[in-house]
């Protein structure tokens, strides 16, 4: 046997699969139409690294160059500094920009710097800023808008994004100065955790695409067993007959990589309009790594053989018809244990030996145990469905005629739900996974959200301009309360004695009584005490150094003394002020130094001060956070608003769930999309048969409900596997990590959208299904 015999019989099979007629049309269609769906998938699977990497270039490219300093101002050096907001829970990021001279760089995606007052915006920023829907972030920029940012500016066609012009940015108030765009950081590896998070997402996200690709080039079986039947009465022999089927199915591999691929440029040029977890991208960032693109080309057409070879194993193709063994021969249990025990014995040797510190892990054997494993289960299931149908017996006709076919051949419908056995048990193994990793990625900030939800630093010329900056957000719509303090530094009065290197400056709040309780402790206040706060070395420096300046009856200075200049204006402590304990503000922040009321210490005295206002709103007025926000642009608007949150997420950690999360996303759209495709054909191949029940006074409403009873039983048997395999995987995974089960009931919503998703299927087959039971199915020719 020579390639040049192979290549002959898959050329004539693959000229039958195009010119069978009608029925080999829609059979190589629906095979084209299932391969192309898996691959389209594997495509933007293998575009992930390159555009996560393109990504990562965009950003680092726009950055000021910032590896050096930049002292001295030049022709070619200009100020900078971001400035980042949040509109409706959406990342708005911003950089001004003021050039120091004719030849100042000009920032990527932009044709020239915009001038004093005008910005360059993202096409998304600039149809939210002419839309209704952005009527209070266009009140929080004050800029005109004279352009739009290029490609080259931007992370991604969804981002809000602008870069402004301003004149008022000056060295007291800017981040650098800069000569040229574009810096990177060494990237931190990720820990042990987060790749095998990493390496178990791809297994469970591609394994089911190719359990279908495997299934698909199953269809049309029992019309074309009779077209080899002819074959073997015209001469061919066995072997010659099977490489033809082959061929058939190569062809329909062949265009469905052919289809696969133009559906994968259809998306692309969708990636920027449609966002998965927050994220898109330039199509011309979706492009997949060659040597994956070139892997997929091979695999595809490699299997779609080899599988068909398979499935033809145990059938005797004679001259007459295709002869099967007249009692099908049981499912062997033992390879399958075989598979599910290699893969559990590949993992064991993993188990307890992953440490959060790590950089590294067992890469390959985690992910061939992991595959092993999910293939085991997924060829337990027609094994399990054949030995439980086996015995069943009587009840409703629609019933019987359901097990009397899964009794026949339960081996199609099997088939059709393993995608969703290996989907829903790996999904299983990430949820245990997620639950019991995100405490380890989940840092506490200490931030208390029931004392506030949001909080600012508005820096003022003095201490007038201050007060009126707190007074505004109090009366900002939806804002419900405030605690301000206006903050600033006292500094000790006078030169250090000698031979004390302790103290000199320490901090200074003034506010109401209700503001500097959110500070410290106080036993009682009234307007007019001054209390000293500290924190018995739980946070900022040794109570020694805050009572070397600030105690009661010592006199302090309100400005830093500088020499040559007049002596700086003083303020004596009065001697009733009481020693109080720090407690930690609503950032969890714990404040030290003294604290005023404004009857005691004037504010408009101090030096440099800071409105430092936490905000309570309601969360029931609409746009509460947004007024807050522009409330803080129109006192400064580079002035940052944080948001209170108790739990801090790790940034990789959120990466790898973000891109886990997309890519379970494709996968069920994929796995709906094919299981669809897959009932059909088989409710295609099954119209004589349902054309004579229907003849014979069968009603239809049996007949679909019968076809309803085949897909539930493996659904049902399915569904109940990949529970039991997803809970021993995960919990094999946990003790890899040295971790414990959260929540046994994890794969309740996994079982549950299963299940939703069959029934979705089942409920759009009806129609063909109602079709095919017409008489005219037993026309023939």
């Amino acid at each position: 046997m020579n390639l040049r015999t192979w290549a002959r019989d898959l050329a004539l099979g693959a000229r039958f699969a195009v010119t069978g007629g009608r029925g080999g049309w829609i059979r190589t269609a629906l095979t084209a139409t299932g391969i192309g769906f898996g691959v389209a998938l594997l495509l933007v699977a293998a575009s992930l690294p390159n555009m996560l990497f393109q990504r990562e270039v965009r950003e680092s490219a726009r950055v000021p160059d910032a590896s050096y300093e930049v002292a001295e101002p030049a022709a070619d050096t200009f100020l900078h500094v971001g400035h980042h907001t949040e509109y409706r829970g959406a990342a708005v990021t911003g950089l001004l920009l003021r050039p120091e001279g004719e030849r100042a760089a000009v920032p990527p995606g932009a044709a020239a710097i915009p001038g004093p007052g005008e910005m360059l915006v993202s096409p998304a920023l600039g149809e939210l800023l002419g839309s209704s829907e952005g009527a209070l972030l266009r009140e929080r920029l004050p800029y005109k808008t004279v352009g739009t940012l290029g490609e080259d500016g931007l992370i991604g066609p969804g981002e809000l994004r602008y870069v402004a012009g301003s004149s008022t940015l000056t060295t007291d108030n800017y981040d650098g100065r800069g000569r040229t765009y574009g810096w990177s950081v060494p990237e931190e590896p990720a820990n042990a955790f987060l790749l095998l998070l990493v390496v178990i997402g791809c297994v469970v996200l591609l394994l089911p695409v190719l359990v279908f690709i495997a299934t698909a080039v199953r269809f049309g079986g029992e019309q074309r067993d009779r077209r080899l039947a002819a074959l073997r009465l015209v001469g061919a022999d066995t072997a010659m007959t099977r490489r033809i089927a082959a061929g058939e199915s190569l062809a329909g591999a062949v265009l469905g990589l052919a289809a696969g691929g133009l559906l994968f440029a259809v998306a692309r040029q969708f990636s920027g309009s449609v966002k998965f977890w927050d994220v898109n991208a330039f199509p011309s960032d979706v492009s997949p790594l060659p040597w994956l693109a070139a892997l997929i080309i091979g695999a595809v057409p490699v299997a779609a053989v080899a599988v068909t070879l398979f499935a033809l194993r145990e059938v005797a193709i004679e001259p007459l018809g295709v002869v099967r063994t007249t009692v099908p021969r049981p499912r062997r249990l033992a390879w399958r244990l075989v598979l599910v025990l290699a893969g559990a014995a590949l993992l064991v040797p993993s188990v307890s030996g992953v440490e959060f510190d790590e950089t590294q892990i067992d890469t390959v054997w985690i992910a061939a145990g992991a595959t092993l494993s999910l293939i085991g289960l997924t060829t337990l299931l027609p094994w399990l469905v054949e030995a439980l149908v086996k015995p069943l017996q009587g009840g409703p006709v629609a019933w019987q005629l359901a097990v009397r076919r899964l009794q026949l051949s339960s081996g199609a419908a099997a088939r059709t739900v393993s995608g969703i056995v290996v989907a829903a048990t790996g999904a299983i193994a990430l949820l245990m996974l997620f639950q019991a990793m995100q405490q380890d990625f989940m840092r506490p900030t200490n931030q208390d959200t029931a004392r506030a939800q949001m909080q600012t630093r508005v820096h003022a010329r003095d201490g007038d301009t201050a007060r009126r900056a707190v007074d505004r957000l109090a009366t900002t719509k939806g804002v419900t309360g405030v605690a301000g303090v206006i903050e600033s530094s006292v500094w000790r009065s006078g030169p250090a004695p000698r031979g004390e290197d302790v103290g000199g400056i320490t901090a200074a709040f003034v506010g109401d009584c209700a503001s500097l309780r959110e500070l410290a402790a106080l036993p009682s206040c009234t307007d007019g005490d001054v209390f000293i706060a500290l924190t018995h070395g739980k946070a900022g420096p040794d109570d020694a150094w805050v009572t070397a300046t600030a105690r009661p009856g010592a006199q302090v200075a309100l400005r830093e003394r500088v020499r040559g200049k007049a002596e700086p204006p003083t303020w004596r402590i009065p001697a009733s002020a009481r020693v109080v304990d720090s407690r930690p503000d609503p950032m969890g922040m714990m404040q030290f130094g003294v604290l005023a009321t404004p009857k005691a210490l004037d504010a408009a005295r101090l030096d440099a001060p800071v409105a430092n206002v936490m905000i309570r709103i309601d969360s029931a007025v609409p746009d509460a956070p947004e007024h807050v926000r522009n409330t803080v642009a129109a006192l400064d608007p580079l002035t940052r608003v944080d948001t209170l949150r108790n739990m801090e997420r790790d940034a990789q950690y959120s990466s790898v769930r973000t891109g886990i999360l997309v890519g379970a996303t494709l996968t069920m759209l994929l796995v709906a999309a094919s299981l669809l495709v897959t009932t059909l054909e088989q409710l295609r191949e099954r119209r004589r048969l349902l054309s004579s029940l229907v003849a014979f006074g069968t009603r239809r409403s049996t007949l679909a409900w019968s076809v309803l009873w085949q897909t539930t039983v493996p659904i049902v048997l399915g569904l109940a596997l990949a529970v039991a395999g997803g809970l021993a995987l995960g919990t094999a995974l946990l003790r890899m990590i040295g971790k414990s089960v959260e929540d046994w009931w994890v794969f309740l919503p996994v079982a549950g959208v299963g299940a939703a998703l069959i029934a979705a299927v089942t409920l759009l087959s009806l129609p063909l299904l109602w079709r095919l039971m017409r008489a005219d199915g037993l026309r023939t020719e």
